[in-house]
């Protein structure tokens, strides 16, 4: 499967070259009426030390310039994150808010597309996004459909004398593995030369590896083609510093693995090497004075040993120990030397797994702080991010093993898998941006603007009290009442008020009815109109309205419980998530994290936001954490505007979501038959 990232280039610097042809404020002509004009400001300030100008870029249709230093990026809306002079602002509706940037790296440009929704081009062909294209002088480039040229100011490198080839020699022969043991004495020149392949394989394999486990599995590998008398081998490994090392591999010649808890190993040779940091090679250990008593080694039956510790400034990270209980004579000097150097290597990896373990913890950390300080902004939803993290990466695996015909061809790695766990866990993260009385709404209608409606209706009450009232006091005045008609007279009028306070007591309880969210789309009842009408009549013979027109607009919102600006401030969250992700230099194996977090609302009926995203254009990833996050929302526990969804009615709707072509079917059903939400 193929999967796009950044490079992650890091570090840009400005190369040496010739002075700036551009001072720090660059003027510009503009023509009237071109075609294509982008409305830059006529003069271009650049900070006073920013480094030399290497290179500009020009509009085409304007002739408009703009220098370039490091770094830039092209977009629609200027970014205050940015510093003056290194974001080119575009102001054309086609052009994304963060369209592209143009890096320079080890003295040449480069041009990155920012995952723009109209794309960048470089000589008529669109990039990929997320991946780096190198930039030549004269090179025209399209943002959108705005047309740029590329002009670079760096003098090319002079042609240096050809040298002169004496002599070949197939370097790709030491990058692969042996094939099969030695077949000649040490003292032979080819043995000599195998020797240092496998040495080569060593270096390669503590480059490649990414893992302390995997780094172990190929040393140990290694180390019977460098010596291929030896019999057993096995690591012994610090977890921690100051503890004793413990067994982490153990494996003899012919393959077979020993437990390495229930390893037997001489303490007296382990004691030996960790104490007085020395690498020891001991020949027919038997008869050795130091060693051939000790009953560890007898038990043992060793005959041979060498062993080395894993020192690196002064620090004894580990061993290892090659023995045989054969030969007598297994080992010689310069074997002790070559596995002291294998050593010295491992050693160094080690440490560097240990330094990028921290750093992992230190990313991980973070992130989950962060997601945990956004969630906190509305404890009803607490936890929804790393569920979801949860179920995206049960179903990623899932899908990895799946034997779904259409699917059978996607595998992800494990890096891939963390990226696609971080975008889940930062997927909502723009809501830091929402207001908190919009992300906490509970009912169609605020709290405190149900508690001032609940008291416009008491008004009322009163309004009709005080009128009925007032107007049984004229009548007695006008007519002078006697006892029974005027008791009479306000039973009459107080059966009027029974009969008016018990309308408003039923709109009332229409009010509060309409008031609660509804989960899928509902009919709007038409019980509101009545009330929209109803006034009341104030002392000074002002009409106030019972419902006013922005409470009717959300009591008839047809699903859940937000009115169309509100809702637009929650959607906006997923853009202010994308925004604050890129800002991030995410490595080359997360690189992926922003684009997969920004479509996590997108549909593949184009029915989703905030880019209306079809079919193709919405990729695996993001689908998984489509399906993830649609059913924790659906099935996360009570909520004040929702009950917490029986699983069965939760998948019945994500089916139906299936079969209307919003989401992905395929996925759907391992994500059902792997029962991904499932805990760990």
């Amino acid at each position: 499967m193929t999967n796009e990232r950044a490079s992650g280039f890091k570090g840009f610097r400005s190369p040496v070259c010739p002075e700036p042809v551009f001072s720090s404020r660059v003027k510009v002509k503009r023509s009237s009426g071109a075609r294509g004009r982008v409305g830059m400001r006529n003069t271009v300030a650049v900070p006073e030390s920013p480094g030399p100008v290497t290179a500009y870029l020009e509009v085409t249709a304007t002739g408009e310039v703009f220098p370039l230093h490091d770094e830039v990026v092209i977009g629609r809306d200027p970014q205050d994150s940015l510093a003056e002079g290194r974001f080119l602002c575009i102001p054309e509706h086609t052009i994304s808010r963060r369209h592209a940037r143009v890096c320079l790296n080890g003295g040449e440009y480069f041009i990155e597309d920012l995952h723009s929704f109209n794309g960048t081009f470089v000589l008529g062909k669109r990039l990929r996004p997320g991946v780096w294209h190198p930039l030549h002088d004269g090179d025209e480039l399209s943002i959108s459909s705005t047309p740029l040229a590329f002009h670079s100011l760096l003098v090319p490198p002079r042609d240096s004398a050809p040298a002169v080839i004496r002599q070949t020699v197939d370097a790709t022969q030491y990058a692969r593995p042996l094939e099969g043991p030695p077949q000649t004495e040490d003292g032979d020149a080819q043995g000599v030369i195998r020797k240092l392949h496998a040495m080569a394989q060593v270096g390669i394999a503590l480059g490649a590896v990414t893992n302390a486990a995997t780094l172990t599995e190929k040393i140990m590998n290694l180390i019977f083609e460098l010596f291929p008398r030896a019999e057993r081998a096995f690591i012994l490994l610090r977890k921690n510093e100051g503890e004793v090392p413990v067994p982490v591999a153990a494996r003899w010649r012919d393959g077979t693995v020993e437990d390495p808890e229930q390893l037997r190993i001489s303490r007296t040779i382990v004691d030996e090497v960790l104490n007085r940091k020395l690498s020891i090679l001991s020949v027919d250990t038997l008869a050795d004075r130091h060693f051939g008593c000790q009953e560890s080694i007898v038990a043992q039956d060793i005959r041979s040993v060498m062993c080395v510790p894993l020192l690196l400034e002064g620090e004894v990270l580990g061993l290892i120990q090659l023995d045989t209980s054969s030969d007598p004579c297994a080992f010689k000097g310069q074997d002790l030397e070559m596995l002291t150097g294998v050593c010295a290597e491992m050693a160094v990896a080690l440490k560097n797994f240990q330094l990028y373990s921290d750093i992992e913890r230190l990313l991980e950390g973070f992130v989950r702080a962060s997601v945990q300080a956004i969630e906190e902004r509305d404890p009803v939803t607490a936890g929804h991010s790393f569920r979801v993290a949860h179920y995206a990466e049960n179903l990623a695996r899932a899908v990895d093993r799946t034997d779904e015909p259409e699917l059978r061809g996607i595998a992800f790695t494990e890096d891939q898998l963390r990226e696609i766990r971080y975008a889940a866990l930062l997927h909502d993260f723009g809501k830091v941006g929402v207001r908190e009385h919009v992300l906490r709404k509970e009912k169609k209608l605020h709290h405190a603007e149900m508690r001032l409606l609940e008291q416009r209706f008491k008004y009322a009450c009163a309004c009709l009290e005080r009128q009925a009232y007032r107007k049984l006091a004229e009548l007695h005045c006008e007519r002078e009442l006697g006892l029974t008609a005027f008791r009479e007279e306000k039973r009459r009028i107080e059966q009027g008020l029974r009969d008016e306070f018990a309308r408003l007591d039923e709109f009332l309880a229409v009010i509060r009815r309409a008031n609660e969210p509804a989960i899928s789309y509902t009919e709007r009842s038409h019980e509101l109109d009545r009330i929209l009408g109803c006034t009341v009549d104030e002392a000074d013979g002002v009409s106030v309205p019972l419902l006013s027109d922005s409470e009717f607009a959300a009591l008839s919102v047809s699903k859940g419980c937000l009115t169309a600006e509100e809702r637009k401030q929650i959607e906006s969250h997923v853009a202010d998530s994308y925004s604050f992700l890129i800002l991030i230099p995410w490595t080359r194996d997360l690189g992926g994290v922003p684009a997969i977090a920004h479509a996590h609302h997108e549909k593949l009926d184009g029915s989703g936001y905030p880019m209306g995203l079809r079919g193709a254009q919405i990729s695996i990833q993001t689908r998984i954490l489509t399906i993830s996050d649609i059913y924790d929302a659906l099935t996360a526990g009570d909520r004040p505007y929702k009950k917490a969804m029986p699983l069965e009615h939760a998948l019945d709707l994500l089916d139906a979501e299936c079969r209307a072509g919003r989401l992905d079917a395929r996925l759907f059903r391992v994500f059902v038959e792997s029962k991904a939400w499932a805990a760990a």
